[in-house]
């Protein structure tokens, strides 16, 4: 099966074919950054995140863009009460978003353009799209003639007609028709400008992603996405103005995330219950957020609630057992399996671990469903354990074909990212505190090293009958979040998920 995406421009799946042949183009509008990022954020970065894993597993190079929209007027209000200046504050802000992203575990994309860096090209395709009879200017003020663009409406699937019932010029507005929205705003006092062919002002909102994903990505580039909210107006607008501009396609495959809601209901500030990804990792790991999302489609709106944490977190710690016995049962053999040579059971095992990764693939290759991979995922575990309850010693190396089959699809849906490697200054200060206490040697700096001399502490201890000793050591490794388990070659560590 070839990968078949859900295009939200056409309605309908369509096989997925790419400009280039071995090359993806990729654009999703990034966050608004006047606040801290929340969870919402997080189902949209982590949609796009896992799109991007499964198109590299495919062998595709991904050139991924994600915005940040750094001048907007929700960041000139937010600057204006703590008396600061707007971009230094969405900078601030810039740097705390994409720093929770990151603790959540989910992968930079390759740029982030600032709408505050491309003024200039935005003010070009304007121009553009003014010289081509699409916009025009009103007293300083620049606006789209939504009339004179036919295809409007083609994406979200709304004619022009029935948007024009009860639609009405707000006050202030000097636009011709109420459906024209804006390009460029004339500078109010206070507010942040740049100098323009219409005087000094600001561009509109919907302009910055037309412009920023046709300079970095050129038209018309693989795949657009966002979350469902996006699609009308701002992602209608886009493509008005991108193709009123350059008389090219924009973006060839739409892909639209649906949306959050919290214990079934919507997320609004109005009910005050949004949820900050930096408090939720006060509470849960990030993997186990990670993987309550990926058990829902991307196009699926997720419910997000304490039991499906709960749930994701025993589905986490599943997998993980199942990792830990491969890894225990492949020791340190190749993946590379000489199937001439391998006995009777042997060639069952591997015949389930090629069925594994063909239904994980088949699964992915249906629009992303990572519902379908997940359980793929835990028929695999299940097939190997009734296995090895039969066979208890197959051949190590297709052991450990299966563990690169598991990783590698685990990859795509965020799994097994050894998190403990980017752990919190903190938790190292405290892991050198206890390395001093107990072993009194050179303290190493490295994570890996800290906890490796701890539990060879332990074992002397263990030995020597400090069995008091041993134990401190297990109970205060584990109150810092790790996990001991103690096996047949010596005890071996890991982050608890």
């Amino acid at each position: 099966m070839t990968l078949k995406i859900y295009n939200s421009l056409s309605r309908e799946k369509e096989e997925f074919t790419p400009i280039d042949d071995d090359k993806v183009t990729m654009y999703v509008c990034g966050m608004t950054v006047y606040s801290d990022a929340h969870i919402g954020h997080a189902r949209t970065y982590f949609a796009f995140d896992v799109v991007r894993r499964y198109l590299e597993f495919k062998g595709y190079d991904v050139l991924y863009v994600q915005n940040v929209t750094d001048v907007e007027d929700k960041i000139i209000a937010a600057a204006n009460k703590q008396n600061a200046d707007a971009l230094e504050y969405s900078c601030q802000f810039t740097d705390r978003c994409l720093g929770d992203l990151d603790l959540l575990g989910i992968h930079r994309a390759d740029m982030y353009p600032k709408a505050s860096e491309t003024i200039d090209d935005m003010i070009e395709m304007i121009k553009k799209i003014i010289d081509h009879g699409y916009g025009y200017e009103a007293d300083g003020d620049v606006y789209f003639s939504v009339e004179k663009f036919p295809d409007y409406g083609k994406l979200s699937g709304q004619k022009v007609e029935d948007l024009m019932s009860g639609a009405r010029i707000e006050p202030g507005e000097k636009k011709k028709n109420p459906l024209d929205f804006t390009l460029w705003k004339q500078a109010k006092p206070g507010e942040p400008f740049w100098e323009s062919p219409w005087g000094k002002g600001r561009p509109g909102w919907h302009i910055e992603c037309s412009t920023m994903s046709s300079k970095f990505l050129g038209l018309p580039f693989d795949i657009h996405g966002g979350g469902m909210d996006l699609r009308f107006p701002h992602h209608e607008n886009e493509i008005a103005q991108a193709e009123a501009a350059t008389g090219k396609q924009f973006a060839r495959f739409w892909m639209h995330s649906g949306l959050l809601t919290i214990n079934g209901e919507k997320m609004s500030k109005s009910l005050g219950n949004i949820v900050n990804i930096c408090d939720l990792l006060k509470e849960w790991p990030a993997e186990v957020i990670r993987f309550f999302f990926a058990k829902t489609h991307y196009r699926r709106p997720p419910d997000f609630n304490k039991q499906a944490l709960v749930d994701a977190e025993k589905g986490v710690n599943r997998l993980y057992r199942f990792k830990d016995q491969l890894e225990d049962l492949a020791a340190e053999k190749s993946c590379v399996v000489d199937e001439d040579s391998l006995s009777d059971p042997d060639e069952k095992l591997h015949s389930i671990v090629v069925e594994f990764s063909e239904s994980f693939t088949f699964a992915m290759d249906d629009d992303f469903n990572t519902p379908e991979a997940v359980a793929a995922l835990f028929s695999f575990s299940s097939h190997v354990n009734r296995f090895l309850q039969d066979y208890p010693r197959p051949d190590p190396s297709v052991c450990r074909f299966a563990l690169d089959s598991l990783k590698k699809a685990g990859y795509v849906l965020t799994l097994f990212q050894e998190e403990y490697a980017e752990e919190s200054e903190e938790i190292v200060d405290l892991l050198k505190e206890l390395y001093c206490k107990y072993v009194g040697e050179k303290v190493p700096d490295s994570l890996d090293d800290l906890l490796d001399g701890l539990l060879m502490k332990r074992e002397q201890a263990r030995e020597n009958k400090e069995y008091d000793v041993a134990d401190s050591i297990r109970d205060e490794i584990e109150c810092l979040g790790f996990e001991i388990q103690d096996t047949a070659e010596g005890p071996v560590w890991r982050k608890r998920k």
